[in-house]
């Protein structure tokens, strides 16, 4: 896998510790693109920190189902425990302290332990031996129903009154497809996860088609449709 100037080729090539960017309700996917606005001064430590090293982050979302079991605190939430390491592959200062960053996704990683670090954003030591196929360009395409993935997002957007770049839809890998829509999904934290721990890319695609549906149901409840 091709990520800006570099190959990643196996879990080798994700460096053992790396630094996280927690996020609630936000994943990042294999061979996806993630636009971030970088202004939290830990943060913009962070993002010097990765540009002076080897430009990978951990994207992670805080895992508040502990929180609420009173761990952590507002500045450092329990994580879960899986994550997807990424590349800064492009970015600009904004001069007045931000960062606008391009960050590709490269593969997924479990969190091993989360290290203490003087640095003001947290850092731990990870491993993506569990996830070797993520390094496999459209590992799993053939087996995904593209055409009932497509179906569904159609209805989706029209029942939503949305428009899509259909062109760039039909240009996408289905990897691609799968993946970026499954970022941009508008659902909760839990069924973000779910989308990003998914086994392999059919399990992923087929449980986003399984929440749309769901999704547009509700939706058809909400507005007076008696559902059979």
């Amino acid at each position: 896998m091709r990520a800006g100037n570099m190959i990643y080729s196996s879990p080798a090539d994700i460096p053992a510790t790396l630094p996280l960017f927690p996020l609630e309700g936000t994943v990042l996917l294999p061979t996806a693109q993630m636009p971030l606005n970088i202004f939290e001064p830990r943060y913009v430590a962070m993002i010097d920190a990765a540009l002076r090293s080897d430009r990978m982050i951990g994207m992670i979302q805080p895992d508040f189902t502990l929180a609420d079991d009173g761990e952590g605190d507002e500045d450092t939430p329990p994580l879960v425990k899986v994550g997807c390491a990424g590349r800064i592959t492009a970015f600009q200062e904004t001069g007045d302290g931000r960062y606008l960053v391009t960050l590709a996704g490269i593969a997924r990683f479990h969190v091993e332990e989360e290290l203490e670090t003087v640095t003001p954003f947290r850092i731990a030591r990870v491993s993506s031996e569990a996830f070797a196929d993520d390094f496999e360009l459209g590992k799993g395409e053939d087996e995904v129903d593209r055409e009932g993935l497509v179906r569904t997002l159609r209805e989706y957007l029209d029942a939503n009154d949305l428009e899509a770049d259909w062109e760039s839809i039909e240009r996408a890998s289905t990897q691609v497809l799968v993946n970026a829509l499954s970022m941009m999904s508008p659902y909760g934290p839990a069924e973000k996860q779910a989308l990003l721990e998914a086994p392999d890319l059919r399990t992923r695609a087929e449980t986003l088609v399984a929440l749309t549906e769901v999704d547009l149901a509700r939706k058809q409840g909400d507005d007076g449709v008696v559902l059979q």
